[in-house]
């Protein structure tokens, strides 16, 4: 008996231990760039992986009868530039690409489109 009351703490370490998740773990912090160090090829600092950055305006799409109305705002530093498209219900009705618009910063832009009869759907692209 006495053995397992010495041990009991390693025997609870470890269960806490295997019982975290990987997320909870705590990781190795992050090196600090140093104003004299230079990064390495590619533009990033040396053992530092590519993280990607918020890029993409926010579109909201309204279908009303056989109107097309999208407002996008672009909530991130980077240009965005998006375009419209529509397509119709009718094998005979003409669908439809808007030309490309930059979304700045900090901007909403309104695009709109149309069919002759009814909407089979509406879709936005976005560029860098």
């Amino acid at each position: 008996m006495r053995l397992s009351r010495r041990f009991a703490p390693v025997f609870a370490a470890v269960a806490l231990l295997t019982a975290v998740p990987y997320d909870a773990m705590s990781h190795p912090r992050a090196e600090r760039a140093d104003a004299g160090s230079r990064p390495a090829a590619g533009g990033q600092a040396a053992g530092r992986p590519d993280v990607p950055r918020p890029f993409g305006a926010d579109c909201r799409t309204t279908v009303t009868g056989s109107h097309v109305v999208v407002y996008c705002h672009n909530p991130y530093v980077g240009t965005d530039r998006v375009a419209l498209h529509v397509e119709c219900a009718r094998w005979w009705d003409i669908d439809s690409d808007s030309d490309p618009v930059d979304v700045g910063p900090a901007m909403t832009v309104r695009l709109t489109g149309r069919c002759w009869k009814e909407v089979r759907r509406a879709w936005i692209t976005h560029e860098d």
